[in-house]
């Protein structure tokens, strides 16, 4: 198929139209384009215009007429367009250039190949006229079909220059490996490498956000072993950096953590397209490092690092400018309780434990166990089988107990209120010891979770703690 049916739809047409009656050249670039060839859907259209982007937007949108909205952007020369659930973005076409402590280049008016060789990597250094007389032509200096082709990321000028001028390239190189499966050229590699520690001056929002983007890619593994590999990652997550390498002492040595963790992060993308739940499988084990010990009798231990790292969890995800919200609460929760089924696994499945990982996991239960189902990473098949076959049984006893006993998220039938106008108390410690039991007693099926039952042991205990009803 010819590129000009590709972009053969009203908006294209206007847009010609528009800069036509304008006398402005005007292209189509970047991702659009690239995604163009990759068959990859896109509503977000890119153009370049060798003038003011800012006019062809404005004279656009009211060609597109009701509907359309223009936004103006003057400080960066931009314009965007909204019609019909699209963005299209107008901005002219320009040349950059930088100091050595800042990204933000200084911008002046400049040729298409000027616009193009500013690019970050060859296949987005494409363009497509939309011009009526070349509608549809394709300019491409740096070979991006070639590079497409070959499933390669390059830069089109020096990769030094490019990455030194802006480094949030290189976490783009990175991002863009992942999420389409490429390979980022030797040369550019390199010069990644050479530049890493220039990371610094970038903020951590926006690393923040090419690391959601590595994260919701099919096979997130490939960016985070790609930003180890060129150093990148002991400055933009050195708890992570940590986890790498096997450490022998007489002979014994631990699981490399740190490709184990690949694993399960990958793992569990199979499974789930929820990023956080990615993220719980990134830090599940980061505490690993903090907490290795070697034992004489028994090896390499790795205590309580599941507590130990629910607590880095608030101290990671403020470092990286990840949101301090309920999504960090859910990762923190899911690493501190991806022991608890592999547990039950080891240890005689009792009704009471998983009464109380139903209480504890409440609705996230099934994340934790496909997390938990992605953390067995044994060479040995039979283990894995073995631990995986036992998971069944734990899931099959976990339906069980919540369809009798509705465990999840249970809330005890007596409430504290309740307790206290029964035997005249206000807020005190026999309130809450009260409470307690009652929630320990149906957990541990002593009573059923219903009320009379509950009323009843509530009077057993009050009784226990020398307290007698109004």
């Amino acid at each position: 198929m010819l590129i000009a049916d590709k972009i053969d739809s009203p908006v294209f047409h206007t847009v010609a139209s528009v800069a036509d009656s304008m006398s402005r050249p005007c292209y189509v670039v970047g991702g659009y384009v690239r995604d163009l060839f990759l068959h990859r859907h896109s509503k977000d259209i890119d153009f370049v215009t060798v003038g003011s982007g800012i006019e062809v937007a404005e004279a656009v949108a009211h060609r597109l007429g009701k509907g359309s909205h223009c936004s103006v952007f003057r400080n960066f020369g931009t314009a965007q367009v909204k019609h019909g659930g699209i963005e299209l973005e107008f901005v002219g076409a320009r040349r950059e250039s930088y100091s050595h402590d800042s990204r933000k280049p200084v911008v002046e008016d400049g040729t298409l190949d000027d616009d193009l060789a500013r690019r970050d990597f060859t296949i987005n250094a494409m363009a497509v006229c939309v011009n009526a007389d070349n509608f549809g032509q394709l300019i491409d200096p740096y070979d991006g079909i070639g590079d497409l082709d070959r499933q390669i990321i390059r830069t089109p000028l020096d990769p030094d220059i490019t990455f030194s001028d802006d480094p949030l390239r290189m976490m783009r190189a990175i991002r863009f490996a992942t999420q389409l499966g490429f390979t980022i050229y030797d040369d550019t590699f390199d010069a990644i490498a050479r530049n890493a520690g220039r990371i610094n001056i970038i903020s951590r929002e926006r690393i923040a956000d090419e690391l959601m983007k590595i994260m919701a890619s099919p096979v997130p593994s490939i960016g985070w072993e790609l930003l180890e590999a060129c150093g990148l990652l002991s400055y933009i997550m050195p708890e992570l950096h940590a986890m790498k390498g096997v450490e022998i002492i007489n002979g014994r040595g631990h699981k490399d953590n740190f490709q184990h963790t690949l694993t399960v992060v990958d793992n569990v993308a199979c499974k789930s397209d929820n990023v956080w739940l990615r993220w719980a499988a990134l830090l599940h084990d980061i505490a690993k490092p903090v907490t290795k010990r070697w034992d004489q009798k028994t090896g390499w231990t790795f205590h309580n690092h599941n507590f130990i790292g629910a607590k880095m969890v608030p101290r990671i995800f403020r470092a990286m400018r990840l949101p301090l919200n309920e999504k960090m609460k859910y990762v923190q929760k899911l690493v501190e309780l991806h022991m608890r089924p592999i547990a039950l696994v080891e240890d005689e499945v009792t009704d009471s434990a998983v009464r109380r990982l139903l209480f504890d996991a409440g609705d996230d239960i099934e994340d934790l166990m496909i997390l938990c189902e992605a953390d067995i990473t044994s060479k040995n098949q039979e283990k894995v089988r073995r631990f995986l076959d036992n998971f069944v049984l734990v899931r099959k006893k976990m339906e069980e107990l919540e369809e009798k006993d509705r465990i999840r998220n249970f809330q005890p039938p007596v409430s504290g209120e309740e307790i206290m106008s029964f035997f005249g108390l206000g807020p005190s410690r026999e309130v809450g010891v009260i409470k307690e039991r009652i929630k320990n007693a149906i957990l541990d099926g002593s009573i059923p979770n219903e009320r009379e039952a509950a009323l009843t042991y509530m009077h057993k205990v009050a009784l226990e703690l020398g307290l007698s009803a109004n």
